[in-house]
């Protein structure tokens, strides 16, 4: 281990895994709030229509897309790179980093903006938008994504923090920014109190003003010196290296994003095959899944400072432990709903619905995919702590290989006309076969040097 790093920074000396809890923590208030966002919001958008609703559906996927870009895959690229500095006990790369980064996540910000103005009528009817559906699609991505620089420069910011071991003020802010979002998407788009009636785009003023000014907070406070770095806007010169750090991480994440929300969408499809209640099943799965996954997510977002700056020390036993035990955690908080859930689904299934057929719907799919739901969250930990590592690949690969196999087996399931329980039992088989191919993939990667 580094001697100059270890006296200064806790995170390579303190007890792992009540480390890790203290600092998923805040994590899991700040994600969980993303969620309870989604269900006001829809709220929102159910009081203006069913129109409303069907735009809102074309639009979300590519709203899910970015912020699991610029949060989850680039994001995870920014917090390797500086944590993997401060481990080496390098505070100058740090900073230089936190300035590319900037840099990254204004010009990703951009290029957002300019593929959803000039490309989305294009991409929303390609996903089956017509007539009323696709004007309040376009009505609500046109203002959206022209705060795409700010969500992009929001998250990058807080990645940096992150990056530092800093997880609380990134937490309150998205607290902040969830709270702010609310109030501003309710007033502005159902005309709340003294404010006009804007439909879609009022709903979507929400997000573009509260990420945009959560981000221009954030910028000042690590240009101000309040954080364990000090972001410089000026006097830093552009480095390909520097780049180089955050892209090797986070541009090859984004394809794990890609390949998410791909294998959403097929799914969606296959089972839509089998009518409305299966459809309405899966949904109400679903929705637990999106329930789920923010505790992943916040478990694995605190464990790449960790793995990170105990690569940068030089410390790969540490950094390997600290895996391990971050995939464990999340395998077992989520894997024991996935088992509660699939023993006694109606415990979820009935708070949507008691129309019969969907909740026989529901409770087919519960029995199936609960008990794979471990392992699905081991193979997405893992994956958090790949970036910490520098080396995120091979995660990046099983990905690929749940796609194909959701992709290619739920066509030959539905070319066979297999019962719907087939298809459910093929989520599960790869949610098991994703989470193992991971920790092989941890377990022979080498890290360091």
């Amino acid at each position: 281990m580094d001697a100059r790093a270890a006296p200064t920074n806790p995170l390579l000396a303190a007890p792992i895994l009540p480390t890790l809890l203290r600092l998923s923590a805040p994590n899991v208030l700040a994600m969980g709030s993303t969620a309870v966002v989604a269900i006001v919001e829809t709220v929102y958008v159910g009081r203006l229509g069913t129109e409303a609703l069907a735009g809102m559906a074309l639009v979300f996927p590519m709203v899910m897309l970015q912020q699991m870009m610029s949060a989850g895959a680039m994001g995870g690229g920014v917090s390797s790179a500086v944590s993997r500095a401060l481990g080496a006990g390098d505070a100058a790369r740090a900073q230089a980093l936190a300035f590319h980064a900037a840099v990254i996540g204004a010009l990703a910000g951009l290029v957002f903006l300019a593929l959803f103005l000039l490309l989305g009528p294009f991409l929303y009817r390609l996903l089956g938008g017509r007539d009323g559906a696709l004007d309040q699609a376009l009505a609500y991505s046109h203002v959206f994504f022209l705060g795409a620089p700010g969500i992009w420069l929001m998250n990058t910011a807080m990645s940096v923090l992150r990056g530092t071991g800093n997880m609380k003020m990134p937490s309150a802010v998205m607290l902040a920014v969830a709270f702010s979002q609310v109030v501003i998407g309710g007033c502005l788009g159902l005309g709340l109190g003294p404010f006009p009636r804007l439909g879609m785009s009022g709903v979507a003023l929400g997000p573009a003003i509260a990420f945009s000014s959560g981000a221009l907070f954030l910028l000042w406070y690590l240009h101000a010196g309040r954080a364990r770095l000090t972001l410089r806007l000026t006097g830093i010169a552009a480095r390909q290296e520097m780049f180089h750090d955050i892209l090797k991480v986070g541009a090859i994440a984004c394809l794990s994003s890609l390949q998410t929300v791909l294998t959403v969408v097929i799914l969606t499809a296959l089972v839509a095959r089998f009518g409305t209640a299966a459809l309405a099943g899966y949904g109400i799965g679903a929705r637990l899944e999106f329930l789920l996954v923010p505790t992943t997510f916040a478990i694995g977002v605190a464990c790449v400072p960790l793995v990170g700056m105990a690569i940068g020390a030089g410390n790969v036993a540490r950094a390997r432990r600290v895996a391990w035990i971050s995939g464990g955690l999340a395998a077992a908080v989520i894997g024991s709903v996935g088992f509660a859930v699939a023993l006694v689904p109606d415990l979820w299934s009935t708070l949507f619905t008691e129309d019969p057929a969907a909740l026989e719907a529901a409770r087919t799919y519960l029995r199936w995919a609960g008990p794979g739901y471990g392992f699905f969250a081991l193979g997405l930990c893992l994956y958090f702590a790949s970036q910490g590592a520098g080396q995120v690949l091979g995660p990046v690969l099983t990905g690929t290989l749940r796609l194909a196999i959701v992709a290619g087996g739920g066509w030959l399931l539905v070319a066979a006309q297999a019962p719907v329980w087939a298809l459910f039992a093929l989520v599960s088989v790869a949610m098991v076969v994703y989470g193992l191919a991971t920790a092989l993939v941890i377990h022979r990667a080498r890290w360091g040097g």
